[in-house]
């Protein structure tokens, strides 16, 4: 028998099927190890096969299957030849994305621990008089298994030693047993939540999702209107039917607090998976998927890809967030994937969002997709007010710090009622920049073209792009002048501006710094939901999905501080992180309130957002959008083409755009824009960047096809070349 394997090479050069012989014990779908030219490696296969085009001398022989059952089946091998066409990657990148990265290189496996059973034939009272004296641990030992029949043999040789435990053993007191042990994640979180009667706005909800014939649902819902109970008697459905259901959040912030809710009402039938549980709870939790042993799954991006089969249901909540497109290799789209996946086994998937993206509500408008809306609140409070404060005043008024007067006499308020805040600022760390003020130089990254962020934690400088230290500066490293000054605002200043105006307060901070271990996303939110602190200051993580009863207070400094980046998406992105992050505010009886501080009072964004007018916003911007010949009304296409050396990526973008301006003139009534530039960001981590970029009517695959296989060839050692269609991120 043969078997077509890829191997677990991303390189365009090994882009293809390789043939290996082998006996039995493999089918489509296994983990195999091969030897491939002087290596062993891991490869997956794709089919089986009883004849080969080659004589039998020149195929080698598989080596062995890695597993005892084939971990990809049907679904997911065609989903992964899918995306390997659609996302312009290799089969290998493709494939990579449904097994844990630790269980695909081998360094995680299934736990067993040794468990020391009392042996119930033997002559235990005989044996407990025949110990000697001296044998005191024996003695307790013995008494510890005849009273508790069971141990780990591990806690047994901590607790009485291991010779006692030893001796014991070769008096046949005890058997040794091993056995699986499960690695859960969130072991400690508590099941809560139970079911509630649904509002009539719901339960039309829900029956429009069930009902309709359409694929793919949106339900357009405030924030606080309840879509999670939406989505909680979607899935009760779907799981009574004997099918299973995915649940995608966009930050991995959010998965305890459903995982919880979960769990309440399905039990051990709710996994979780994201990249921040350890090696050995992403590998049991897969496995647990895998078995069928799981019928629900909530994660970030990545859970997409969960080796769930006869899926009923996929939820993506705050479908509108970026994150949810990828911005590696593979850079897939996770509604597309979900599409697939919907399609293969006749599935409804379920977007929702208080600010859908444009795509999203542009389909709705074309009848693509069923909307469903949630106009209210479920408690029917109204939407928190919400107060624009211009910080050109403040700053006139001779006010420098990052809060308004507006602001700290709200805060002074809320804390006095004994009610909780949250400070929004998309900036981590101490300030923006450190910048001399004699020559006004700007300290930036070597390795990068971007300025460096202080850290007064760590009273260091750091690069928010390649994650490089430098020791703070005390003189500007271009004039050797010592009078410095910090440029801008983040978290971590902010945090210590407000100890100094509010000292008895309790203050927690939530942005990339304060979360890196394994749960602190977890403890921060657990801390402040169960008011062991006032103030919670955070980034975007803190926008989204959460519900803190006792929050009537959301400040958010510089808001228009996204309004003026180079991408198209920009005020987009703005009104959905306002929209958002206002929405933490008066969930519960209390009103809420919202201070938005800016420099731009006057623009149309904000005022829009601080009316939470969704409908008049995406019909200002659809306008513009279409004016302008931007997406949805096109796909931006990208080649970003990124060099160590900086001449010879300039050389081979050159290359790539004559290549490219041909495809360009055979098709010019569908391209809107073409052209070639250094990219927004010029270095990162050392490499110089260039990029092609091109504006495309939508649904032409042919010319993406012809773009992609005539830039692709330039990829290799001395330049990196991907292609990106409609990319989250253009910097």
């Amino acid at each position: 028998m043969y078997a077509d394997v890829i191997v677990d090479i991303a390189h365009s050069e090994v882009d293809k099927i390789f043939e290996y012989s082998f006996e039995s014990g493999i089918s489509k779908g296994s983990r195999v190890i091969v030897p491939f030219g002087n290596k062993v490696i891991e490869g997956i296969v794709m089919g089986i096969k009883e004849k080969s085009e080659y004589p039998p001398e020149r195929i080698k022989r598989i080596i062995r299957a890695i597993d005892d059952v084939p971990v990809m089946d049907e679904e997911a091998l065609s989903l992964a030849e899918y995306v390997c066409r659609t996302c312009y990657c290799t089969m290998a990148q493709a494939l990579r994305q449904f097994l844990p990265s630790e269980m695909r290189k081998g360094k995680v496996r299934a736990k067993n621990v040794s468990v020391a059973v009392l042996n119930e034939n033997a002559d235990l009272v005989e044996l407990n008089l025949s110990l000697k004296k001296t044998a005191v641990k024996q003695k307790l030992c013995l008494d510890y298994l005849i009273t508790n029949k069971r141990a780990l043999l591990s806690e047994l040789n901590k607790t009485f030693g291991q010779s006692a435990v030893k001796a014991l053993f070769d008096k046949n007191a005890f058997n040794l047993l091993e056995e699986k042990v499960v690695r859960s994640p969130y072991k400690e979180l508590e099941a809560s939540g139970k079911s509630v009667e649904l509002t009539p706005s719901q339960k039309k909800a829900v029956l429009s999702v069930e009902n309709t014939d359409k694929t793919v649902s949106l339900i357009f819902g405030v924030t606080g209107s309840g879509k999670t109970e939406v989505y909680l008697k979607l899935i009760s459905d779907v799981i009574k039917n004997g099918k299973t259901a995915i649940m995608l959040v966009p930050e991995i912030a959010l998965t305890p607090q459903m995982l919880r809710q979960l769990r309440a009402r399905f039990k051990d039938s709710a996994a979780i998976l994201h990249s921040g549980l350890s090696a050995g709870e992403r590998f049991d939790e897969w496995w647990r998927i895998k078995s069928g042993e799981a019928k629900i799954v909530i994660g970030a991006r990545s859970a997409i890809f969960a080796p769930l089969s006869n899926i009923g249901l996929i939820i993506i909540d705050e479908e509108h967030d970026g994150s949810y497109s990828s911005e590696s290799n593979p850079r897939y789209n996770t509604i597309d994937v979900a599409k697939f996946r919907a399609n293969y086994y006749g599935a409804k998937i379920v977007l929702g969002s208080a600010t859908p993206s444009i795509e999203s509500f542009l389909r709705c408008e074309e009848g693509e997709y069923n909307l469903c809306r949630l106009p209210e609140r479920i408690n029917k409070k109204p939407l928190p007010e919400v107060e624009i404060v211009d910080m050109k005043k403040e700053v006139r008024r001779g006010n420098n710090t990052p809060f308004s007067a507006a602001l700290k006499e709200e805060l002074d308020s809320c804390l006095k009622k004994g009610n909780q805040a949250i400070i929004f600022l998309n900036q981590r760390g101490y300030s923006k920049t450190v910048i001399c003020t004699e020559c006004g130089h700007v300290q930036k990254c070597d390795s990068c073209d971007v300025a460096l962020t202080y850290h007064k934690d760590e009273d260091a400088l750091l690069c928010h792009y390649c994650g490089a230290k430098y020791k703070m500066i005390t003189n500007c490293t271009e004039c050797g002048s010592p009078f410095l000054r910090y440029g801008g605002f983040g978290t971590e200043r902010v945090v210590a501006e407000l100890n100094k105006l509010f000292p008895q307060a309790k203050i927690l901070r939530m942005d990339r710094d304060t979360t890196q271990s394994k749960e602190g996303h977890f403890k921060i939110l657990s801390a402040f939901s169960e008011r062991k602190a006032d103030i919670l200051v955070g980034t975007q993580m803190i926008a989204k999905g959460h519900d803190f009863p006792a929050v009537t207070l959301v400040g958010i400094l510089d808001a228009d501080m996204s309004l003026h980046f180079s991408d198209y998406r920009s005020f987009e992105r703005t009104f959905q992180l306002l929209t958002q992050v206002a929405g933490r505010s008066g969930r519960a009886s209390e009103a809420g309130k919202v201070v938005l501080q800016t420099y731009d009072p006057d623009n149309y964004v904000l005022n829009q957002a601080i009316k939470y007018d969704y409908e008049n916003f995406y019909k200002t911007e659809l306008s513009i959008r279409k004016a302008t010949g931007f997406p949805p009304f096109t796909d931006i296409v990208r080649v970003l083409i990124s060099s160590k050396d900086e001449e010879n990526g300039l050389a081979v973008t050159k290359a790539i755009y004559e290549e490219l301006k041909i495809v360009f003139n055979e098709n010019r009534e569908s391209f809107r824009f073409f052209g070639c530039m250094k990219a927004p960001i010029k270095k990162i981590q050392d490499k110089f960047r260039y990029q092609v970029l091109m504006r495309v009517i939508c649904d032409r695959k042919d010319i993406l096809d012809e773009i992609f296989y005539k830039s692709n060839k330039y990829n290799g050692r001395n330049a990196s070349v991907f292609l990106e269609v409609n990319p989250n991120n253009l910097s």
